[in-house]
């Protein structure tokens, strides 16, 4: 499934930038998603939801903005915008 494989992807970079800045978690996610992508922003949310279980990124807010452009080169993908992170450091008092 499409989208699935998009939202893995999401995901595994989400954990590879948690691991690289040594964060405890992923607080917030900002993403555009294609106006091809075959996703609205409550079935990305839904498929977020499931495949960031148990991960850095399982509690994680998200920011969804959809695109209508249909021309648009990136129209049918899912792209990672910004993202909030809670590192170790910011655990500490």
């Amino acid at each position: 499934m499409h989208e699935t494989a998009l939202v893995k992807n999401l995901i595994h970079k989400l954990q590879r930038v948690c691991v690289e800045e040594k964060a405890e978690r992923v607080v917030e996610v900002s993403v555009w998603l294609g106006a091809l992508c075959h996703m609205s922003p409550d079935h990305f949310t839904e498929h977020f939801l499931q495949e960031a279980s148990g991960t850095c990124a399982e509690h994680a807010r998200l920011r969804i903005e959809a695109s209508d452009d249909i021309d648009d080169p990136n129209a049918q993908d899912v792209l990672l915008q910004s993202l909030e992170l809670e590192t170790n450091d910011e655990a500490l008092p």
